[in-house]
């Protein structure tokens, strides 16, 4: 097996099955009828919202006094930032090889798709573990100790809300869809080195936390994330929730919807692109005529080709999104914008669609980290006796992959029909009033489930 038929799946870790326990049909409308059941009875059984009370949780101040250390805080930051250097050290003086350097495998398995994970199931976790904020938080800290507080000179503009943080979470969706050399280790330390600029200057210029709320693209996204975490904050106290209720309450500032909408559509496009209609029928005819005369031509083409892709994907995302809030307010002749309202119903589609097209991928992927402990710069390391470690290719059986792909968006589109339920019953004075203007959104759902389905099984 050569190094690219190893590092190929890092730009794309899509982990379809083409041969389906079942007909393909037979899922689509199951669980379409999964979504419309659930529909029916969220219409005659919840009558009254009930998320927002429930997403106040209950205080731990035990697991709060671990969690919340300061000591804790100072060792994980530590820490990654000591990972960061590494990773950077790896790509921008290690071996060239994707396959034998760890900072592909770090950036685009381990880290983009590692915290996710666990800020879904255990709330925030990168706020200690953000080498960025950590970096930062020191520098603070020293220059209080000298007397030389700082003050950040600049207001960030209220306008401006998550619009930075959509547009660097796109930059790195950008970089691992449609740049024709994304796992080149050297490339991956030149985007670490332009990130981490632009992180900490502007944090110096804004501020830390709200730079971090606002523009801190990775921090937005784990965030969103976290609020699908049975713990939460609630007014400087780590509370206890049930999942999901963290969604109830979404602040819809600027650019939320785009934020979103890259999380969706990111995805999406990850399958869409992995396709023979996009590999054969779009990206080939467009890169046929220049490749004869410049391969290097043609991967510039082919990169504009696909960033052109994921761009109108993610365009189609929120305009599906914004149609279905037009026609929802028009069925129940609502005057105002439904649109920031039920923006917390699409987050657990955005991790569903995650977890869904990449957990087999993160399984099996994992395996290596052992090899990279031992050798993580590729000059062929020992350093505990791991390198010669064999992963298994073949380590989840197709079946389960398919049947938890499933279950992951069906869940995942539940759990979005339940929140946009609950801010229906709050928002409108009758239950049939709400459910009337679920309609648009519960099409919706069966629109991106579906269309989930289907990319998973090309």
């Amino acid at each position: 097996m050569t190094a690219a038929d190893l590092t190929l799946p890092l730009a794309h870790g899509l982990g379809g099955v083409r041969d389906l326990p079942v007909p393909g049909w037979l899922f689509y409308w199951g669980a379409s009828i999964v979504l419309v059941v659930s529909f029916v009875a969220l219409w005659a059984l919840w009558q009254r919202p009930l998320l927002a009370e429930a997403s106040r949780g209950r205080p731990v101040p035990r697991l709060e006094a671990i969690v919340w250390s300061t000591a804790l805080r100072v060792v994980l930051g530590a820490g990654s930032f000591a990972l960061l250097v590494l990773v950077f050290l790896t790509a921008a003086i290690g071996d060239t090889s994707p396959d034998d350097n760890l900072a592909p495998r770090f950036v685009f398995v381990y880290f983009w798709l590692g915290v996710p994970a666990l800020s879904a199931l255990f709330g925030n976790v990168w706020s200690a573990l953000s080498p960025w904020r950590a970096a930062a938080d020191a520098a603070a800290w020293m220059s209080e100790r000298t007397g030389a507080r700082w003050e950040a000179p600049f207001a960030y503009p209220e306008r401006w809300g998550r619009w930075p943080g959509a547009v660097l979470l796109l930059a790195f969706a950008a970089l691992e869809l449609a740049y024709w050399d994304n796992t080149n280790p050297r490339a991956i330390a030149v985007a670490i080195v332009l990130y981490s600029l632009v992180t900490w200057l502007a944090m110096l210029a804004f501020g830390r936390d709200r730079w971090t709320s606002n523009g801190e693209g990775f921090a937005v996204y784990f965030g969103l994330l976290a609020r699908i975490a049975p713990f939460g904050e609630r007014e400087g106290s780590l509370v206890a929730r049930w999942p999901f209720t963290g969604l109830a309450n979404l602040d819809a500032r600027p650019g939320t919807l785009a934020f979103i909408a890259v999380m969706l559509g990111s995805v999406a496009f990850d399958g869409f692109s992995q396709t023979d209609y996009w590999a054969v029928d779009v990206r080939a005819k467009l890169t046929r005529e220049v490749i004869e005369r410049s391969p290097t031509l043609a991967d510039v083409v082919g990169g504009l080709v696909a960033l052109a892709g994921l761009l109108l994907m993610v365009a189609l995302v929120a305009l599906a999104y914004i149609v279905a809030m037009k026609i929802a307010a028009r069925a129940v002749r609502y005057e105002g914008d439904l649109t920031d309202s039920f923006l917390g119903s699409l987050v657990p589609i955005a991790l569903a669609y995650v977890v869904a097209h990449y957990f087999s991928f993160l399984v099996r992927e994992s395996q290596y980290l052992a090899i990279y402990v031992s050798d993580p710069f590729g000059f062929g390391w020992d350093l505990f006796g791991t390198a010669d470690v064999v992963p298994r290719i073949n380590v989840l059986a197709p079946q389960t992959i398919w049947y938890v792909q499933v279950a992951a968006l069906v869940v995942g589109h539940v759990a979005g029909l339940v929140l946009a339920h609950d801010k229906a019953v709050e928002l409108f004075e009758s239950p049939r009033k709400a459910a009337i203007s679920q309609y648009a959104m519960l099409a919706l759902m069966v629109v991106y489930t579906v269309a989930g389905l289907w990319l998973l099984s090309r």
